[in-house]
């Protein structure tokens, strides 16, 4: 396995407007052709983190689309959220959209009471975990990051976990914090994508997009600038830290029972 580069993207949003934010993205990426491996997006990225129809997409609408063409030009796996409308229901929907325009999707298991999530959106009830360039790479949305035994690595199933989000400044220690402590329980590298600026309802968001090495170090901190950056995960380094501190073998067993 190769060693595996990650581009954080961090931005601002437009509110519920997927052209404004894919236009801009589109002219922000272009840099990275032949620079990386990964490209992460913010939770909802079209559209930011709102509760209404607008925006939604219905099948392969055009946010997913444009997801497809950059994965294709740029020859990166792209990651972000979209909302989704399906029948009559709505679900904060994570893609993973590879360079042949296929792709993975995860949807979010846990809805943020706190922000009605859960009144307007249906809840997922399936872990997923997506191999690309011989990498397992973990999918996690936002408030998933609280709940440990969701994100449990159990047998070393995954490599990196990868957590986009909308996580609003006031609770930004509590963010930190949780993403190194997934790193460092599950024995693995995590990707934290969060947003900057405000949205529609004045939350605002301090970014503090992270990536964290399997022992809680911190690769890459984004702080709060509107910015993207890239990093290498290293496929040596991860297989000689488990080898030496193989913490998971001690792991208690569990199992799941459904939503």
């Amino acid at each position: 396995m190769a060693n595996l580069r990650v581009s954080l993207v961090q931005t601002d949003l437009v509110w519920e407007n997927p052209t404004a934010n894919c236009a801009q993205l589109e002219e922000k990426l272009a840099s990275l052709a032949g620079k990386t491996d990964v490209i992460v997006l913010p939770e909802m990225f079209a559209t930011g983190f709102s509760m209404t129809e607008s925006g939604a997409e219905i099948g392969r609408g055009p946010a997913l689309q444009w997801m497809q063409l950059q994965a294709n030009r740029l020859g990166t796996l792209v990651v972000g959220s979209l909302k989704v409308k399906h029948g009559t229901s709505f679900y904060n929907r994570l893609y993973a959209v590879e360079p042949s325009g296929s792709y993975t999707t995860y949807d979010k298991r846990h809805l943020f009471r706190m922000g009605g999530e859960h009144e307007f959106y249906q809840a997922g009830d399936q872990q997923v975990i997506v191999s690309y360039k011989g990498w397992k790479l973990a999918l996690f949305i936002c408030y998933d990051l609280r709940f440990p035994v969701w994100s449990r690595n159990v047998d070393m199933a995954y490599d990196a976990a990868i957590y986009v989000a909308n996580w609003p400044a006031p609770r930004a220690n509590a963010w930190r914090t949780l993403l190194q402590a997934r790193a460092i329980e599950n024995l693995a590298y995590v990707i934290g994508v969060n947003r900057v600026g405000a949205d529609a309802n004045d939350l605002a968001y301090a970014g503090d997009s992270l990536l964290v090495d399997f022992k809680g170090g911190l690769a890459l901190d984004l702080k709060a600038e509107d910015q993207i950056l890239t990093a290498e995960l290293s496929a040596s380094e991860l297989a000689d830290f488990r080898a030496k501190f193989p913490a998971h073998l001690d792991a208690d067993s569990f199992s799941l029972s459904s939503l």
